[in-house]
């Protein structure tokens, strides 16, 4: 009795070690995804925040990004989403933007290889090839963490931000950062996009989650480094 009841003691705890072990992952790409960030200016100042969901819908996957903050004379909304296939191939993308009285309003689709660009208040409407499974900004970054969940660095591409840019990932290293007051390992990746006129570089902290979630982004803005930081 004594050693029958000693094997089923160890197959239960067997048993529970197995299922903790394989409890499904959560997050893109794995399911929905809701993400909230607080924004802080480079003292650490908090100025608003940020969110970011994905969700899927059938086939495809929807994607949105916010900011909303605000320094004294000088506001900054941002507001972006993006429809991708399952292969994170952008079908349309839209963005909403306020720096203080700079505005911008326009929205992309992608059809039969060509993209048509609208924008609102005087840009008008313009046409132009897109590459094969071209990517816009935002379907860019969850391109990111997927390839980073398989142990690859995204390979540098045209992305699709109102023009086509050249978007380049580099890994950074491995810091360990403070997320909420506690120190978190991340994955760093520095992130460059030159388009027609100007050129964009954004820094990014990755945790090695299965999800890859974002813990760090900073963003930079005419008035300085933005930081987009996760609320555990």
């Amino acid at each position: 009795m004594k050693l029958s009841l000693a094997v089923l003691s160890g197959i239960a705890l067997f048993a529970l070690s197995a299922s903790a072990a394989t409890v499904a992952p959560t997050g893109f790409p794995f399911g929905d995804e809701e993400l909230t960030y607080t924004v802080n200016w480079p003292s650490g100042l908090s100025l608003g925040d940020g969110h970011m969901s994905a969700r899927r819908q059938g086939a495809n996957w929807t994607f949105q990004l916010s900011l909303n903050a605000s320094i004294p004379g000088f506001d900054v909304v941002d507001h972006y989403s993006s429809i991708a296939t399952g292969d994170l191939c952008s079908l349309s993308f839209d963005r909403t933007s306020a720096h203080g009285r700079r505005k911008t309003m326009e929205g992309e689709t992608i059809v039969d290889g060509k993209v048509t660009r609208l924008t609102i208040d005087g840009g008008g409407k313009s046409e132009f090839a897109a590459p094969p499974c071209l990517k816009d900004a935002l379907s860019f970054l969850y391109f990111t963490r997927r390839e980073l969940g398989q142990g690859r660095v995204p390979p540098a591409q045209q992305v699709l931000f109102g023009p086509l840019y050249n978007a380049s990932m580099t890994y950074a290293g491995a810091p360990v950062i403070l997320i909420g007051g506690k120190q978190e390992q991340s994955d760093e990746m520095i992130c460059t996009m030159t388009g027609p006129v100007s050129t964009l570089k954004f820094e990014m902290y990755f945790a090695r989650d299965a999800a890859r979630t974002p813990l760090l982004i900073k963003v930079p803005l005419s008035m300085g480094l933005f930081s987009m930081e996760l609320v555990r």
